[in-house]
């Protein structure tokens, strides 16, 4: 990680069984707003802004590439981290 990157944050929310995010918040009180309104299930994540999941955990320890196949772009690309601040909802609700 960057000495000199300052960590700023963003909500991602990932709908069930979805591919890609289907929105984005700066503050999670919003985030969870907003999936209360739409009743929708998913996964919202804290995300660092500027810097990917994958460089995030390896700077703070939360994950050491034990096998070559870990540093390459496929395993990079595909990189979530359980460490992320996240959580789960159904329906709106957080569960």
């Amino acid at each position: 990680m960057n000495e000199h990157h300052q960590e700023k944050w963003i909500w991602v929310f990932t709908g069930e069984s979805a591919q890609f995010c289907s929105a984005v918040f700066d503050d999670k009180a919003l985030a969870e707003e907003w999936i209360r309104s739409q009743s929708v299930s998913g996964v919202l994540t804290r995300m660092p802004l500027n810097l990917s999941a994958y460089d995030w955990a390896t700077g703070a320890g939360h994950f050491v590439p034990r096998r070559d196949e870990q540093k390459t772009p496929r395993f990079i690309q595909r990189f979530s981290c359980a460490s992320l601040e996240h959580g789960h909802y159904s329906e709106g609700k957080e569960s």
